[in-house]
């Protein structure tokens, strides 16, 4: 097949690309040289055929394209009474929810009209190299006034979102729920609720992310809250492929939650005093898509009266599982239905070790009162489900082999400095994660601090190692302190891609590394 055989857009030149100062062709050479031979490296371009190759593969001739327009823009928006300043797609928090068919592709016209650079990066999509919005990795950051088309085709259905990959960006109000509909799904089920978790500070007390991120650096590690004397940095635990503390049910992340305190948590852009409402009718099942769009903040999630069946996770089925609550980090997506009852609950957003205002929504399907929005229902008494208690369904379980190759992600701070490495790197130096097309790679992430990290890989799917072998189907999992985690993936789409910690702080403080095909 020609690598041209449908029109598909190249805004990337190889010129524009290798002007990435900061980017893959900058830091190929500083790998290369850590490596003693530049020439052993041969990087797979984000405008390769190879990436080429890969979009035509996954499009069809006749597939439907779907046109929208994204514009992103400082804005002030009504969070349920109080009333700040932010950046965000549309002048709506969340950004307007964008719906298509698995198959389809999605033409998103972008227009910046922010006072800073910026991208959008479809998370959680395994797409075409060169549109998944990674700044000097894969596009160059969109200038102010500036414009870009992303178009790709959309493989996999399932519960996704999108954003900003520049800076701490995120921590503003730029996220929306991307949704990639199933035409076999929906016969168990009757009504939907897109359900999107947030942590708020933006435009609050003068406070904004950028701002927040200069006092973290400022204060360094010695300046961080360590939660009862724990060293929040790096620690050396000798043999790390056994490294591993004992998890508190009752604090399931250790004893340090995060790095930055929130005056509010929302879902869907609203706070408790003022909640979304979503309604349906006793006797009916709900599906509800949740979506962790946090920077900071892990949720506990509960409905009451009701227990969840948690039927996928970052888009792909799962065995069917109930649970009273579950635990979801940041960039996590979890789908569960609920039988409703009749009367108005309180769905539940706690964020997990923090203190504040809890996120509060209500679900509605008949008379009474609706409780308070401090209202702590008995579904929060017990241990909350994590993803590594599910199993994957057997549709989608990557076919039983070996590792062609295992690539360890340690993952550690400075002790001193706001810090976070991966691999004693601090992106954009980072160390080389190559894999070359058609392996089964195993990445270990080993986690040498004292803080939870969920760690996210740009562009594909992977398998989580479980006992048995049949580990849930993901693209971020939480890593906790002191432990690791393995998952598996296989190279089927080639380009350079982002793993990295979705704290949006860790992040951009340098937690960040690029998974490279070579040739």
């Amino acid at each position: 097949m020609s690598f041209n055989h449908f029109p598909l857009p190249t805004p990337l030149t190889r010129r524009g690309f290798l002007a990435l100062g900061t980017g893959v062709a900058a830091s190929a050479v500083l790998a290369a040289c850590s490596q003693g031979s530049q020439s052993s490296r041969a990087l797979v371009q984000p405008d390769s055929d190879a990436v080429r190759a890969a979009e035509n593969s996954r499009r069809s001739a006749s597939a439907t394209v779907r046109n929208v327009t994204l514009r992103a823009e400082p804005t002030t928006v009504d969070l349920g009474g109080v009333q700040v300043r932010t950046w965000a797609f549309d002048g709506k928090v969340p950004g307007p929810e964008i719906r298509l068919t698995r198959g389809e592709v999605l033409r998103a016209d972008f227009s910046n009209a922010l006072p800073a650079p910026s991208t959008i990066h479809w998370h959680g999509i395994a797409m075409r190299n060169d549109m998944d919005g990674a700044p000097g990795v894969t596009q160059p950051e969109i200038a102010p006034g500036g414009n870009f088309r992303y178009e790709f085709t959309v493989p996999d259905a399932g519960t996704y979102f999108f954003h900003p990959h520049v800076g701490v960006q995120l921590d503003r109000g730029l996220y929306a729920p991307l949704i990639i509909e199933d035409p076999t799904e929906g016969k168990d089920y009757d009504v939907e609720a897109v359900v999107v978790l947030d942590d708020w500070l933006d435009g609050v007390d003068g406070r904004d992310p950028d701002k927040e991120l200069d006092q973290l650096r400022a204060k360094g590690m010695s300046g961080m809250d360590m939660g009862g004397g724990m060293d929040h940095g790096g620690m050396s635990m000798g043999d790390t492929t056994s490294m591993s503390m004992p998890t508190d049910p009752d604090a399931p992340l250790g004893s340090d939650a995060g790095d930055v305190t929130y005056p509010y948590y929302l879902i869907n852009g609203r706070l408790g005093t003022d909640p979304v409402t979503f309604t349906g009718r006793p006797g009916q099942r709900m599906r509800l898509r949740i979506i962790n769009a946090a920077s900071d903040t892990v949720f506990r999630v509960a409905v009451g009266g009701h227990q969840l069946r948690i039927t996928h996770t970052d888009g792909f089925p799962v065995q069917p599982h109930t649970a009273a609550s579950v635990l979801m980090s940041m960039g996590e997506r979890f789908d569960a239905i609920i039988d409703l009852a009749d009367g108005v609950f309180p769905l539940i957003a706690v964020p997990e070790g923090k203190t504040g205002p809890q996120g509060f929504a209500l679900i509605r399907t008949g008379g009474g009162t609706p409780p308070p929005a401090d209202v702590r229902p008995a579904e929060l008494a017990t241990p909350p489900l994590t993803a590594d208690g599910l199993t994957s369904a057997e549709s989608v379980r990557l076919p039983s082999q070996k590792p062609h190759k295992t690539l360890d992600v340690t993952l550690a701070s400075d002790e001193k400095k706001y810090i976070w490495t991966i691999n004693g790197k601090e992106f954009p130096d980072h160390a080389p994660l190559d894999v070359t097309e058609g392996q089964r790679v195993r990445l270990r992430f080993i986690n040498k601090t004292m803080m939870f990290h969920p760690m996210h890989l740009h562009g594909h799917t992977f398998q989580v190692v479980t006992p048995s072998g049949n580990g849930p189907r993901k693209d971020t999992s939480i890593v906790l302190p002191m432990q690791t985690v393995e998952v598996d993936f296989d190279t089927d789409n080639p380009g350079q891609w982002m793993v990295h910690c979705h704290n949006a702080y860790h992040g951009e403080a340098g937690m960040m590394a690029v998974v490279s095909y070579v040739r």
